[in-house]
């Protein structure tokens, strides 16, 4: 078996790893990357991120015409028809066109492809499966990502009982679609298919939705969705899914023990995510993972073995393809001898329903679980000029900061273009600002942003000028 010598392998092509390669190419690495799949980009670029963004926008679209056209003196004549089949199409193309990308970046930047899956024979040595070659390496960054998680006593035959992989391609809109999990995941492919005639209930164990968010932007999400049509049935556990076929039944029991009966004709079991390890042969050369299958790393995201470094989903920390891109550039750095930074607390966490969510920071909960004294600022989109015009009226900015020093902690957004908005917030906080700061920024009239001034006058000296 012919063997490959490279400076730095990279195993996983997802946007931690395809960052990383890039970033030690431009370094001056010689730098081979392994993927698994023959497609490159990972969960977040085949599976996840991107097409459902897609499914996000078409779906809006499709919405917007039938609910809103009118208010804006559109007529249409005649009837609106879906073509399912077409919007998926689209879906697909958006994202070959992406992973073409990729696959020009790899090109551009002098990057070895292996397709395959990776093995460690040695510590300093992989196999590929299917390949007739080895690759040695002096360092390995292993940045294989994460696998929905399932219950374990659901079989997901991913026919009827399915994971978001295939809630993304269905041949047909379902006519009840039955979601365990009100997260992020969840949420966003229950509104596209509530907006393309699904009936849509969202079994949550919590007794929220995305129970990890601000409970203020936790409740106005819910109330939303629910005026949208979206059933959610909170403080509920889950304990029997069966299908037979054509229809699936979910079994489960609410707060006060009683046993409720669900029947549907698809249910997406959205509960979570894990990361991927499988296959590596970790074990082989030492490589220690934590409880939660997570690999160990240390502050360099050196692993217990010398030379071998993780990244992203699989080891600690929020699974967000941005904190995995951070990762990926930073270890390079660190492996060329440079000193990044990363501030964990500063990654921005985004949820493309409409309206947008995105928060960074603290929320007020932990913050007043921390005994930490704190003042808030909130501003209502609809005051704004700007949301009266495009109609896009919930949701608010929500602003929390230190009573003392008007340092802010935490900043909360629900409302249009949340999730290009919540930059402000953390351009903010990486210089420290305080709210006195944003409140003396000029923002652009008329705009979403002129809620975070608002947001900030208000925690300042509760004296915003629009309400």
């Amino acid at each position: 078996m012919k063997s490959k010598k490279f400076d730095v392998v990279v195993i996983g092509s997802g946007p931690g790893g395809y960052v990383c390669a890039i970033r030690l190419a431009q370094l001056g690495f010689k730098t081979a990357i392994v993927e698994k799949y023959n497609s490159l980009g990972g969960t977040c670029l085949n599976v996840g991120c991107i097409p459902s963004k897609s499914l996000l926008d078409s779906s809006h679209h499709y919405d917007d015409i039938l609910n809103n056209a009118k208010k804006h003196g559109i007529e249409i004549n005649g009837e609106v028809s879906l073509d399912f089949k077409k919007m998926i199409n689209r879906k697909d193309d958006v994202v070959s066109q992406t992973v073409k990308g990729i696959d020009f970046l790899m090109s551009k930047n002098q990057i070895s492809v292996f397709n395959g899956k990776a093995s460690f024979l040695e510590k300093n040595l992989i196999s590929i499966e299917g390949c007739y070659e080895t690759l040695s390496f002096d360092k390995c960054i292993i940045a294989t990502g994460s696998k929905p998680v399932n219950l374990p006593f659901i079989n997901l035959d991913k026919k009827r009982i399915i994971t978001s992989t295939e809630a993304l391609s269905l041949k047909e809109i379902p006519k009840h679609l039955i979601i365990i999990g009100g997260g992020v995941i969840g949420l966003e492919l229950g509104q596209v298919y509530n907006r393309l005639g699904s009936k849509v209930s969202v079994i949550e164990y919590s007794d929220r939705i995305t129970p990890f968010m601000d409970k203020d932007v936790s409740r106005e999400l819910n109330k939303v969705l629910k005026k949208e049509g979206i059933n959610f049935y909170l403080s509920h556990q889950v304990f029997q899914v069966k299908s037979n076929k054509k229809t699936v039944s979910v079994i489960a029991k609410n707060k006060k023990d009683e046993v409720i009966s669900f029947d549907s004709d698809y249910c997406l079991v959205s509960v979570g995510r894990k990361p991927y390890t499988e296959g590596l042969n970790l074990e082989k050369i030492g490589v220690e993972l934590d409880s939660k299958g997570r690999i160990n790393i240390n502050e360099r995201f050196e692993t217990s073995i010398e030379g071998i470094y993780a990244i992203g989903d699989v080891v600690r920390g929020t699974m967000l393809a941005h904190k995995a891109e951070e990762e990926g550039i930073a270890v390079a750095e660190l492996i060329s001898g440079q000193k990044p930074h990363i501030n964990y607390n500063l990654i921005p966490n985004v949820i493309y329903t409409w309206p947008e969510v995105a928060s960074v920071g603290k929320s007020q909960e932990q913050l007043e679980n921390e005994k930490i004294e704190i003042k808030v600022g909130k501003f209502p989109m609809r005051a704004l000029g700007r949301s009266r015009a495009s109609g896009d009226l919930d949701g608010f900015v929500k602003i929390i900061a230190d009573k003392k020093s008007d340092e802010i902690l935490g900043f909360h957004i629900i409302g249009a273009r949340a999730a290009d908005l919540i930059i402000e917030g953390v351009t903010a906080m990486e210089f420290r600002a305080s709210c006195e700061d944003i409140s003396m920024m000029s923002h652009p009239h008329p705009t979403y942003s002129e809620a975070i001034k608002e947001a900030a006058l208000s925690a300042l000296e509760n004296r915003p000028l629009h309400i």
